[in-house]
Order: C-alpha cells, then sequence, then structure tokens
C-alpha cells in the first residue's frame, strides 16, 4: 500500500504516460522511501 495522488494531468515522463503520482521522502543518506499509511484507510481518504 502506498500513497498516489491521482488528481494530475496525465503526460509523459520519460517516455511513459503517468497518471499518478507517488509520494515519497528522501533521508539523509539520500535513500528515497515510499509513504504509506500505518493502517487500512478508505480509497480516496484526504492527506492532511
Amino acid at each position: 500500500m502506498g500513497v498516489f495522488v491521482l488528481n494530475l494531468k496525465s503526460r509523459k515522463v520519460m517516455g511513459i504516460e503517468s497518471q499518478c503520482m507517488i509520494l515519497a521522502a528522501e533521508d539523509s543518506k539520500g535513500d528515497v522511501v515510499i509513504l504509506q499509511p500505518e493502517r487500512e484507510i478508505e480509497t480516496g481518504s484526504k492527506i492532511r
């Protein structure tokens, strides 16, 4: 399970059509971590 932003305009990224954005964060070592909820949550829930 991950956190995705879906209400974006489709666009090509590196030649591939993208229809959403995955939310992630970079730690102090430069490693990227995909954000995910700590428990199950309804699809479409607001991020605050």
